[in-house]
């Protein structure tokens, strides 16, 4: 059977836009939908950003999410549908809150457990004080870089014989969201560096005039490449099989509106690592320099025990 051509562009879009479109169950409860054609563990971003669309849903008509914080309780399993439990804690005038639990069936059946605790706080906008204290940093633009799926490849073929079949297909696997890094990529070099790195990241497609939909795209992409910037002082990665991680909580700032679609400078830095986490700090710049969203996510991080190691 002839291999089946890769999606377009457009059809990457769609499907992002899909899988972050909860659908409601009654007043307070929604579904998200899984990652088509997904293994292992569900992407943490996704989670989130099907949380933020939940709390999204029942904000106050003309109020903004201004902020997100996260806490991750179990790793999702793709193959399930999450389920979305929303409570409407504060609505006032200027600001409104809504907290959100996400569960899945536990494994080999039985009821739903809670695998994410999310509250997301909510403001009617407004003018006032503004400043903004660092500049975007001074890296190439994305005209200037290659895309990651040309390094992408690129890699399989120097190191693939290194990689397991997964390994493989997860690397090449189409991605909604296109990524140029301005960094030398870390995913076979193991030589340490500063734990800062720069890429841009943009929705391969046009998304919808949603803001909403914009935001939870930006929570999405605000999961790549954080937690592995706490690895780069130690010339450790993943794909070599020399680190287990998960996240454990996130959270996200949005200063102003932005499009997911344009390009996003995503500048992220580690100040600290130790007892097993690794902390991560994150800036989303638009192109003209503006900072349009702040992250911080806290991670297990843990050297990977050699086979047959006590």
């Amino acid at each position: 059977m002839a291999d089946e051509p890769d999606p377009t562009p457009e059809q990457l879009a769609a499907k992002l836009v899909r899988l972050l479109t909860v659908q409601r169950n009654g007043d307070e409860g929604f579904t998200g939908s899984q990652q088509p054609g997904g293994v292992g563990r569900v992407f943490g971003g996704q989670v989130v950003a099907q949380a933020l669309q939940a709390a999204q849903a029942t904000a106050p008509e003309g109020f903004e999410a201004h902020s997100l914080h996260a806490y991750f309780l179990r790793a999702g399993e793709e193959g399930f549908d999450i389920a979305y439990r929303t409570e409407r804690d504060f609505t006032g005038r200027s600001f409104a809150n809504r907290r959100v639990v996400a569960s899945q069936p536990a494994k080999g059946g039985g009821p739903n457990k809670p695998i994410l605790n999310l509250t997301a706080s909510f403001q009617r906008p407004e003018e006032g004080l503004a400043h903004q204290d660092e500049p975007m940093p001074d890296v190439p633009t994305p005209e200037e870089l290659r895309p990651d799926t040309e390094v992408r490849r690129e890699m399989v073929e120097l190191y693939g014989d290194r990689m397991s079949e997964a390994q493989r297909a997860l690397t090449l696997r189409p991605r909604p969201i296109e990524t140029r890094t301005s960094d030398r990529l870390h995913w076979m070099n193991s030589e340490p560096r500063e734990p800062r790195s720069h890429s841009w990241f943009r929705a391969v497609a046009p998304l919808p005039d949603d803001p909403a939909m914009h935001r939870a795209v930006i929570a999405y992409a605000s999961d790549f490449a954080l937690l592995g910037t706490s690895a780069l002082p130690h010339g450790l990665s993943w794909m070599r099989g020399e680190l287990n991680g998960a996240s454990l909580d996130h959270a996200i700032w949005f200063h102003r509106p932005a499009r997911a679609d344009e390009w996003l400078l995503y500048a992220t830095d580690s100040p600290w690592s130790g007892g097993g986490r690794g902390f991560n700090r994150g800036r989303i710049f638009d192109a003209g320099g503006q900072l349009v969203a702040s992250v911080a996510q806290e991670g297990m991080i843990r050297r990977a025990r050699k086979k047959g190691a006590d």
